[in-house]
């Protein structure tokens, strides 16, 4: 089976479309989300509808609960908090009720799934060995999904030692022979100074995994998140990946 995993959409349409359509010509069997639909970007209510008609399975990131009210703006930033009151009025029905019926863990055979670790799957970060390594031992499949950081991840636990780092685009992981803990990056606020829309393939069959990365139209996005009176700084980033 081949499974693309994505996460951090965050409105983007331009940016989940040009990954849809990646993953599409690579012959994907399941889609799974790890959550972040919304929040940031200028398209949440067409960013659900396509996600709800083509994943599997979804997560609810900070930002899908924050959007619908669920948990406080407080520990958010000014940008982060404008966005999230903006996207609370701009959701539709049928968003909201998409949004409302997540979790933000799930399991699958073999594979954990989190929006943010296993400690938390709403609001912690994996983003250093101590983060990494609590992970691992608050989990027991021989895979660990998690997003929420939008920087991509892979890394492995064997016999008590962790290694790994962030994969380039294009970087192959051997799924077997040690546990692993991944996170594909971000569609549609990616970080780490590349701006190109992020996901991750894995070929279960073969024990594979696969760090993509996908040009989309940045500017098309800019100008949404402009004509929307969103802040200018969520537009100026992802020109730069940062």
């Amino acid at each position: 089976m081949r499974v693309a995993v994505f996460s951090d959409i965050h409105a983007n349409y331009h940016a989940l479309a040009a990954v849809l359509a990646a993953l599409d010509a690579e012959g994907c069997d399941e889609l799974w989300c790890l959550g972040d639909v919304v929040g940031y970007g200028p398209q949440p209510n067409r960013c659900c509808a396509l996600v709800a008609e083509r994943a599997s399975l979804c997560l609810a990131g900070n930002h899908d609960l924050a959007a619908l009210g669920a948990i406080s703006l407080a520990d958010f930033n000014d940008d982060a908090a404008a966005a999230a009151r903006w996207t609370q009025g701009e959701l539709d029905e049928q968003a909201r009720a998409f949004l409302g019926g997540l979790e933000p863990s799930a399991k699958r055979d073999g594979v954990e799934l989190y929006h943010g670790s296993p400690l938390d799957p709403v609001w912690d970060y994996v983003l250093d060995e101590q983060a990494a390594y609590r992970s691992f031992l608050a989990t027991e499949a021989p895979l660990v999904l998690v997003g929420h950081t939008h920087l991509p991840l892979a890394l492995s636990w064997h016999d008590g030692e962790l290694a790994g780092g962030i994969p380039a685009a294009g970087t192959e992981v051997v799924l077997e022979g040690a546990r692993r803990l991944l996170n594909p990056g971000s569609v549609g606020q990616p970080r780490g100074s590349d701006p190109r829309a992020a996901w991750l393939l894995l070929d279960l069959a073969r024990g594979l995994g696969t760090f993509r990365r996908v040009e989309y139209p940045v500017g098309e996005t800019q100008a949404e998140i402009r004509a929307h009176g969103l802040p200018e700084a969520l537009a100026a980033r992802l020109a730069a990946g940062v």
